[in-house]
C-alpha cells in the first residue's frame, strides 16, 4: 500500500476515513475487479499527491477522494467513474503519465482522465478557460462521465473555495454560473444546479445571500408548522384513495428566492411561495401518468388551484428528461404553495438526471431525450474553424432553462430554447433546410424569419436552391447550431470570393513584376483591411481600386507605397467617459494589493460601481483597466471567458470623487405631490444631489428613475431606506445596469 506522507497520524487517519466513506457511498453493483481497480487508483493517487497540499493546508488527496464520493453518492455513477475521479488530477499535477493510466486501468479510464486533464499552460489561446472546456466537451459525445466528473470536481472546489484569494473566488464562481449551472440543468441534475447557483451567489452577492439565509432560518419553524398544516388534509385524502405515496416539503433555494425578489420587485416578506410540497408515488411504470393526474385531482379538491400555474411535464417531459406535474394552490391563510407530483422513477431522474436516465433507458417507449442534444454538440465540435469563445457561447445556447414546444407540418413535436426564432427551427430540422430557407409559415401564416416561436406553433419552411445566408441572419437566430452553420457558410463564401480577388491581385502584381508574398501584408495595411482575406474579398467586390498600384514605386520585387515616408496615423481611442479617474483625484483603490493610482482606470459604465461596492478589476484588451461590480450583468461572461485578466480590487477611501447611481422607485400614484415628496426627502433630508429625475404614471401606478450623486454605498442604502418609508412607495431598488 502507498505510504501517506503527512505531518501526523491524525491526517493519515483522516485520509483513510475519507476513503472508507467513499466505499460506503458506492451503491452500484461491483465485482472483485472493480474493487481492486478502486483500491489501486486510491493508492496511486495517494502516492502521486503525497507532497501536495490544497490552499487550505489539508492534504491534496482529500480532494480527489471527495470528488469520487460526489460522483457515487450525489450523481449516482459507478466504479469506473470512481476510479477516474480518484485519478482526475494525477496526469495534470504529478509525474504520472497518461500511458501509466492506460497500462494499469485500461483505455476507458485513460480516455476519461485525458478528457479531465487541462491543456498545457503554454497553450496559446485568447481564453485558456474556453479552450479547456472545449477539450472536456470533445469527450462528452464519447462518454458523458467526463463532464459529470468535471462537475463533481467543480462542486467540491466551490464548496471549499474559502481559502482562495477573493478575485480567484469571483472568477471561479463566474465560470460556474456561466457554464456549469446551466450544464447541470441540461443534464437533469437539479440539486447540483441549485447548489451551484447558491454557492455562486454566496460569493458574488454576499450581502443578499446572507440576508435571505438569515430570514429563512428565522422563519424555519413557522414554515415547518405551516407545511405540516398544509399536508394533513392531503394525506388523509391520498390514504383514502389507497395510493402508495410519501410527501416531503422543502424551501426554495436562496438563489431562486433572490430571483423572485428581483423579477417581482418585492421584499422577502411578500413572497408567499417560499416552499414547495412534493408528492411522490410508488406505482408501476404503466400507471404513472394516470396516478399523477389522480393526485392532481385530489390536491385541487382540497385546495383551490391557480389554473395558469399548471405545468404538465408528465405528458410532455422536458428535453433534459425531467418529468413532473406542477401546480400552485392557495393553502391555509391564503398563502401560495407549489405542489409537485411525480413517481419514484421520475424523482430519481429529477435528482440524478443523466445517470438515472441510463438506469431506465429502454423501460420507456419515449425517444432518448439526450440523443438529439448530443448530436447538436457533435455538430458544434466538428466546426474546427470556430474559436474557443465562439464555441463556448454557441454551446451555452444549448443549455437553456426554458423551452418552447412547436410542431412540424406532419405533427412531430420539436423542443427549442425559449426565444428561438423561425429560422432557428429550420436549422434544427436540417442544416440545408436552414441555409436554403426563403420563407416561413406559422400556422399557415407567412412570418418574418426572426419571428419568435410560441408554444403550439406549427412551422412550415419554404426553400430555394439559389438562397444563401447573409450576415444579417446572425441577428435572427439564437441557437448555437444555427449561428455556427451560418458562420461556416459565410466563411466558405468569403473564401470563394477571396480566391477570385487573390487571382486578380496576383495578375496585377505579375504585370508589375513584383512578388505577391512579399507585398500582400503591406497592401492589406495600405488599403485599411484587417487580413488578406478581407482585402481579397474587397477586390472581388470592386471595393479596392487596383489602379492605385501605378502610384507605387518598384524596388526589386517590392512595392513602396507613395505615402510610406509619412507616419502612419494610429487609431485613437475615444476620450474617457466622465467616470474615468486619473492620478489627480481618484477614489482610493488597491489592485492586487497595490495602490491603483499607478494605473489609468475607469469605473465601468455598465454597472456604475461606487465606493463600498464589492468590485473586481478587469484588464480589457483594448480599453485598459475597468472596475466592475461583482454583481455586474457582464461580470459572469468576463470572468468565465477571461478569468486570467481578472484582478483583485478593493476600496481604501473615496478621495474627492463622487459617483452616479440610479434608483428605480415604484408606488401608488396619489396625484400631485409625488415628485415634490421624493425630491424633498432626497435633497433636504439626505442632502444628496439629484442629477436627473424621470417619472411616469398610469392607472394609479407610477414608476420613476432617479439618478443621484453619492460618495459611497452607505449613502445609497440610506437613500433607499428613507424613500421606502414615504407613504405610497411600493419598492425602491438600485438599478443593476445601464
Amino acid at each position: 500500500m502507498a505510504e501517506i506522507q503527512v505531518v501526523d497520524k491524525e491526517e493519515k487517519l483522516l485520509i483513510q476515513r475519507a476513503y472508507r466513506d467513499l466505499l460506503k457511498s458506492i451503491h452500484s453493483p461491483m465485482d472483485e475487479e472493480d474493487r481492486e481497480n478502486i483500491r489501486n487508483a486510491y493508492e496511486l493517487a495517494v502516492e502521486a499527491h503525497s507532497k501536495q497540499r490544497r490552499k487550505s493546508g489539508e492534504p491534496y488527496i482529500l480532494h480527489p477522494i471527495a470528488v469520487a464520493r460526489i460522483c457515487a453518492e450525489e450523481v449516482g455513477l459507478g466504479p469506473t467513474a470512481v476510479v477516474a475521479a480518484l485519478l482526475h488530477d494525477v496526469v495534470e499535477d504529478t509525474d504520472v503519465s497518461l500511458e501509466d493510466i492506460y497500462s494499469r486501468f485500461g483505455d476507458r479510464v485513460a480516455m476519461i482522465v485525458d478528457g479531465l486533464t487541462k491543456l498545457d499552460r503554454s497553450y496559446n489561446s485568447d481564453s485558456p478557460q474556453a479552450e479547456n472546456f472545449r477539450k472536456v466537451l470533445s469527450t462528452l459525445v464519447k462518454d458523458v462521465r467526463v463532464v459529470l466528473i468535471k462537475m463533481a470536481d467543480r462542486m467540491h472546489n466551490m464548496r471549499t473555495l474559502g481559502s482562495m484569494p477573493r478575485h480567484k473566488q469571483l472568477a471561479i464562481a463566474a465560470e460556474t454560473n456561466y457554464i456549469y449551472a446551466p450544464l447541470a440543468h441540461r443534464l437533469g441534475l437539479y440539486n447540483m444546479k441549485t447548489e451551484f447557483q447558491d454557492l455562486c451567489m454566496k460569493i458574488t452577492d454576499q450581502a443578499s445571500y446572507q440576508d435571505i439565509a438569515r430570514k429563512l432560518q428565522e422563519t424555519k419553524a413557522s414554515r415547518a408548522t405551516y407545511i405540516e398544516k398544509f399536508i394533513i388534509p392531503l394525506k388523509k385524502e391520498l390514504e383514502e384513495a389507497g395510493l402508495a405515496f410519501r410527501i416531503t416539503g422543502r424551501p426554495k433555494s436562496i438563489h431562486s428566492i433572490w430571483n423572485k425578489i428581483k423579477s417581482k420587485e418585492v421584499i422577502f416578506e411578500e413572497i408567499y411561495d417560499l416552499f414547495a410540497v412534493r408528492v411522490i408515488l410508488d406505482v408501476p411504470r404503466r400507471q404513472e401518468k394516470q396516478a399523477c393526474w389522480q393526485v392532481y385531482s385530489i390536491v385541487t379538491d382540497v385546495y383551490r388551484p391557480i389554473p395558469e400555474r399548471l405545468k404538465d411535464w408528465v405528458t410532455t417531459p422536458k428535453s433534459n428528461g425531467y418529468e413532473s406535474l406542477h401546480t400552485t394552490v392557495i393553502g391555509p391563510d391564503g398563502r401560495f404553495v407549489e405542489v409537485q407530483i411525480r413517481t419514484e422513477r421520475m424523482d430519481e431522474i429529477a435528482e440524478r438526471g443523466y445517470a438515472a436516465h441510463w438506469k431506465y433507458k429502454g423501460v420507456s417507449d419515449s425517444p432518448d431525450v439526450y440523443e438529439s442534444w448530443l448530436d447538436n454538440v457533435r455538430e458544434l465540435l466538428e466546426n474546427h474553424e470556430t474559436d474557443a469563445i465562439e464555441f463556448l457561447n454557441d454551446f451555452k445556447t444549448s443549455l437553456f432553462n426554458e423551452e418552447v414546444y412547436v410542431y412540424t407540418p406532419a405533427g412531430d413535436m420539436k423542443i427549442l430554447p425559449k426565444g428561438a426564432t423561425a429560422l432557428d427551427f429550420a436549422f434544427m430540422i436540417h442544416t440545408d433546410l436552414g441555409l436554403r430557407c426563403t420563407a416561413i409559415k406559422i400556422n399557415n401564416r407567412l412570418v418574418p424569419m426572426g419571428y419568435r416561436l410560441q408554444n403550439g406553433d406549427q412551422v412550415g419552411v419554404q426553400t430555394s436552391k439559389n438562397q444563401k445566408p447573409n450576415e444579417s441572419w446572425l441577428k435572427l437566430v439564437v441557437t448555437g447550431k444555427a449561428r455556427s452553420k451560418i458562420r461556416t457558410a459565410l466563411r466558405e463564401e468569403r473564401n470563394e470570393q477571396g480566391a477570385i480577388g487573390k487571382e486578380t491581385l496576383e495578375r496585377k502584381l505579375a504585370q508589375l513584376k513584383v512578388d505577391m508574398e512579399l507585398n500582400a501584408d503591406m497592401l492589406v495595411k495600405h488599403f485599411g483591411y484587417r487580413s488578406r482575406l478581407d482585402l481579397y474579398s474587397a477586390i472581388t467586390h470592386d471595393e479596392v481600386n487596383l489602379l492605385e498600384l501605378k502610384k507605387f514605386k518598384v524596388d526589386g520585387l517590392r512595392l513602396i507605397p507613395p505615402t510610406s515616408e509619412e507616419p502612419v496615423k494610429e487609431e485613437t481611442t475615444p476620450e474617457p467617459a466622465p467616470t474615468t479617474f486619473r492620478r489627480s483625484t481618484p477614489p482610493k483603490l488597491l489592485i492586487n494589493g497595490e495602490p491603483a493610482d499607478q494605473y489609468e482606470y475607469q469605473l465601468a459604465n455598465c454597472c456604475n460601481p461606487v465606493m463600498g461596492d464589492d468590485v473586481f478589476a478587469f484588464l480589457s484588451s483594448n480599453s485598459g483597466m475597468k472596475i466592475h461590480r461583482t454583481t455586474c450583468p457582464n461580470a459572469v461572461n468576463l470572468m468565465a471567458n477571461y478569468g486570467y485578466r481578472v484582478m483583485k480590487a478593493e476600496w481604501v477611501q473615496a478621495g474627492t470623487s463622487s459617483f452616479k447611481v440610479d434608483l428605480l422607485v415604484t408606488g401608488i400614484d396619489t396625484g400631485p405631490g409625488v415628485i415634490e415628496r421624493l425630491s424633498q426627502r432626497i435633497s433636504s433630508t439626505l442632502g444628496l444631489n439629484i442629477r436627473s429625475f424621470y417619472i411616469d404614471g398610469d392607472e394609479g401606478f407610477f414608476e420613476g428613475k432617479i439618478s443621484l450623486i453619492v460618495s459611497n454605498k452607505d449613502q445609497i442604502v440610506q437613500a433607499i431606506q428613507a424613500l421606502k418609508t414615504l407613504d405610497g412607495i411600493s419598492s425602491v431598488t438600485r438599478v443593476e445596469a445601464n
